[in-house]
């Protein structure tokens, strides 16, 4: 009677298996891992050596940071720019002299403004004129010492058609409108060194009372500059000759294209192309785009700070792969793959990104924050840098660990074991 024989481990699989059945002669079955874990293997890395993962990311949020918060500040001041347009309105036009062939102004005609508000669209009209004045603190100060500052005439209603405001005082009335008082702009009074209204300012050649001082208004900066008298006083005593220096009109705003393509010729009929017409609202629109050339600049900066970042992450894991040879050759020799070596340095890699992209989000994040609320503005922050800011690092960061994850994975466990 025979005896069985009893298999030994040249008979069997690795794991048991008998390598007949198993279709598999000589070869140990694979190994698989578990995504929890290859999670938990790909956080050996971060969680040792915390002061070099914190230092390799510390590039990624950088420039994250730098992205959020030039994008976010940018976005609350065109955010803070839209709401000051809906309250100052966009449907503002500016009628102004233009420039003949000798380039010198040419002068509106004396019937511009009442040709103006006749237009259909124009809903209010009013106008500022020139005159012949200067101001001064006082009548010891050299007539050449003008501080920039220029007196006009104004219309009672001029305000109102603005929609500017006072920062201190009153405006013109019927009564003020005869007399020597004057309104200033806000960058006047401080030329002038005038604090509030009551004070005297010598314009004209005779003392003037300041009535009121004006906020700064950002459809009509000129008249922060300027020393507004009441157009029957300016006529009478102050040089104007009764003709608009600007006229500024408001029409229904759906009609503003139309205002101003007949406004030219509707304020000098024989000579349309020396108006020039403007609208305010476009020249803050066209000054919001020039700082988006900034804007780019500063985001491309923020790109080198990625680049910097992912060569930091591609340096530390190549370091990291050196440092830890015998860990891979152990591994290699207990059955895993160079795939799942690749995969777990792979994703210490994308865990340095993604720690980098959410350290720089919230820092850019608060940077905007802080920033807005000194300012004033609204806080913007666009929803797709919110999204970005850490897909970004994670591709960044995983295109910086592919070297150093194909290396782990071709290392020879023999050598890698030898070395350690």
């Amino acid at each position: 009677m025979r005896t069985p024989s009893t298999r030994t481990d040249l008979d069997t699989g690795a794991d048991g298996a008998d390598p007949v059945r198993s279709g598999r002669r000589g070869r140990p079955r694979r190994t698989r891992l578990r995504p929890m874990d290859l999670l938990r293997l790909g956080m050996i890395g971060p969680r040792t050596r915390k002061t070099r993962t914190a230092l390799s990311a510390l590039g990624i949020a950088l420039g994250i940071a730098a992205a959020v918060a030039v994008t976010g500040i940018s976005h609350s001041n065109q955010e803070h720019l839209l709401a000051r347009l809906d309250e100052l309105g966009s449907n503002l036009i500016t009628v102004a002299p233009g420039k003949g062939p000798d380039q010198q102004p040419v002068p509106l005609p004396v019937t511009a403004e009442k040709m103006l508000s006749a237009i259909g669209p124009v809903r209010q009209t009013t106008a500022t004129g020139a005159t012949t004045a200067n101001v001064y603190r006082n009548d010891l100060v050299p007539r050449e010492q003008t501080g920039s500052i220029t007196v006009l005439a104004a219309r009672l209603n001029l305000l109102d058609v603005l929609r500017a405001t006072l920062r201190s005082g009153q405006w013109l009335d019927a009564a003020s409108e005869r007399l020597p008082v004057t309104v200033l702009g806000d960058r006047s009074a401080q030329r002038l060194g005038v604090t509030g209204p009551g004070e005297r300012v010598w314009l004209g050649g005779q003392w003037y009372r300041v009535a009121g001082i004006l906020a700064p208004n950002e459809l009509a900066p000129e008249l922060g500059t300027a020393a507004l008298v009441g157009w029957p006083q300016a006529v009478g005593h102050l040089g104007a000759d009764g003709t608009a220096a600007t006229v500024y009109l408001r029409s229904y705003a759906e009609r503003v294209p139309q205002v101003q393509d007949v406004a030219a010729a509707s304020a000098n009929p024989g000579n349309p192309t020396v108006v020039a017409v403007s609208r305010p609202s476009d020249l803050l629109a066209a000054r919001a785009e020039a700082k988006s050339t900034l804007t780019g600049l500063v985001l491309a900066l923020a790109g080198v700070a990625l680049l910097v970042g992912g060569v930091g992450i591609a340096n530390t894991m190549v370091v990291g792969v050196m440092e830890r040879r015998g860990e891979i050759g152990l591994r290699r020799a207990l059955g895993a793959r160079g795939g799942q070596i690749a995969a777990q340095f792979l994703l210490e890699a994308v865990l340095m990104g993604f720690i980098g992209g959410t350290g720089g989000l919230l820092l850019g994040g608060l940077t905007v924050y802080a920033y807005a609320l000194v300012q004033g503005w609204p806080v913007a922050i666009p929803l797709y840098t919110l999204l970005a800011g850490p897909a970004v690092s994670v591709v960044v960061a995983a295109l910086a660990g592919i070297y150093p994850a194909l290396r782990a994975a071709d290392a020879s466990p023999t050598d890698a074991l030898r070395s350690a």
